[in-house]
C-alpha cells in the first residue's frame, strides 16, 4: 500500500491529504439551502454532495483523502450513510483513502474493527467489506496487541496504518513527552511502529506501518525523521492549527519523500478566504498548499 501511495503523491508532485471533516456549518448559506438540515437525512445528502464537489474539484491535484469518522458518527446512521458514499466516491475518484478512527482495542474486537475499515467481514457463506479505506489511524496505547491485528490485517489486505506518535493537539505532551527510562513516550512509540511494520517495506525503504506526526511541533517532527527512517509520516495540524510549510520540511526525506500532509478546515471552508465558489476556492487553496509544501521539500533536499 505504500507504494501506490507514494507514486500517487508523486504523480500528482503534491504530498497533500484532503481531510473531509466535513459538518453542516462550514456550508456556504447558497449550498445550505438546498438540503434540509433539520434533519439527519438532509445533513447526510449535504456532506455527499459537498464531499462529491470537492473531490471533482480537486482530484487532478491532490492524491489522497482522509475521512474523520466523528464528524459522519454525529449524523447517526445517516452520518455512516455519507461515510460509506463518501469513500465509495473517492475510491471511483482514484483517491487513496484514509479513515480517521484511532481505533484501539485487543484481541478479537481490535480484529473487528481491522475487518471493518481495512478487511473483510465474514457472512454466511462468503466475506464482504465494510468499509473499504486503504489507511486507518490507530491509537497504540493498549500494546502491541492492540495493533498487531491491524497490522495482520495490512498484510493480507494490502493496506496500511497510521499509529498515533506525536500529535498536533496542545496538551499531547502531557503522556507523550514524558520521559521513562532515558526516552520521551513518542520516541518510544516511534520504535515500536518500526518493529510493528519491519515486515511491510516497499520498493522505496518506506512500511504500511507509518506514523502519526502533528505539524505544530517541527522540531519533534525532524528528530523523528531521523529516528524513524522507514516510517512514513501522516502530518495534520496544517493551516487551521497553525502548521506551515517550511517548518515541515524536517518530516520528508533527503529525497522529498516520507511524508502527506493533512489539510482539512483550511480546504474546506477555503471560500471564507478565497471568495466564490467553495469547490473553486478549495482548488485554489490546494495550490497554494501544493507550491508551499513544495518549497518546504525543497528546502530539505537542500539540507541533505
Amino acid at each position: 500500500m505504500i507504494d501506490r501511495l507514494i507514486e500517487a503523491i508523486e504523480a500528482k508532485k503534491n504530498p497533500t491529504v484532503l481531510g473531509l471533516d466535513t459538518r453542516i456549518e462550514y456550508f456556504p448559506e447558497k449550498f445550505a439551502s438546498g438540503f434540509d438540515l433539520t434533519t439527519f437525512s438532509g445533513a447526510a445528502d449535504g456532506i455527499i454532495a459537498y464531499n462529491k464537489a470537492l473531490m471533482d474539484a480537486l482530484f487532478g491535484t491532490v492524491p489522497a483523502v482522509k475521512i474523520q469518522l466523528a464528524y459522519y458518527e454525529m449524523y447517526g446512521l445517516e452520518g455512516l450513510r455519507a461515510f460509506a458514499e463518501t469513500i465509495g466516491y473517492a475510491k471511483k475518484k482514484g483517491f487513496v483513502v484514509m479513515v480517521d478512527g484511532k481505533r484501539n482495542d485487543i484481541g478479537a474486537t481490535a480484529t473487528a474493527y481491522a475487518a471493518a475499515y481495512l478487511g473483510e467481514t465474514p457472512l454466511a457463506g462468503e466475506n464482504a467489506r465494510a468499509f473499504d479505506a486503504d489507511y486507518l489511524t490507530v491509537n497504540p496505547y493498549l500494546g502491541s496487541d492492540g495493533v498487531l491485528p491491524f497490522v495482520e490485517a495490512c498484510k493480507a489486505q494490502d493496506k496500511g496504518i497510521f499509529v498515533l506518535v506525536k500529535t498536533s493537539n496542545p496538551s499531547s505532551g502531557q503522556l507523550q513527552d514524558l520521559v521513562v527510562e532515558g526516552e520521551s513516550i513518542y520516541q518510544r512509540v516511534g520504535r515500536l511502529v518500526v518493529e510493528w511494520g519491519k515486515e511491510l517495506i516497499g520498493k522505496y525503504g518506506y512500511s504500511d506501518v507509518g506514523a502519526v506526526v502533528g505539524a505544530t511541533y517541527p522540531e519533534q517532527g525532524a528528530e523523528l525523521r531521523r529516528l524513524l527512517p522507514s516510517v512514513f509520516f501522516l502530518v495534520p495540524g496544517y493551516g487551521a492549527q497553525g502548521g506551515g510549510g517550511k517548518e515541515l520540511a524536517g518530516c520528508f526525506d533527503g529525497s522529498g519523500r516520507g511524508a502527506i500532509v493533512n489539510a482539512s478546515r483550511s480546504l474546506l471552508c477555503a471560500y471564507k478566504k478565497h471568495g466564490g465558489d467553495f469547490d473553486e476556492a478549495a482548488f485554489a487553496e490546494a495550490k497554494r498548499m501544493r507550491e508551499d509544501l513544495a518549497e518546504a521539500v525543497a528546502l530539505r533536499r537542500e539540507r541533505s
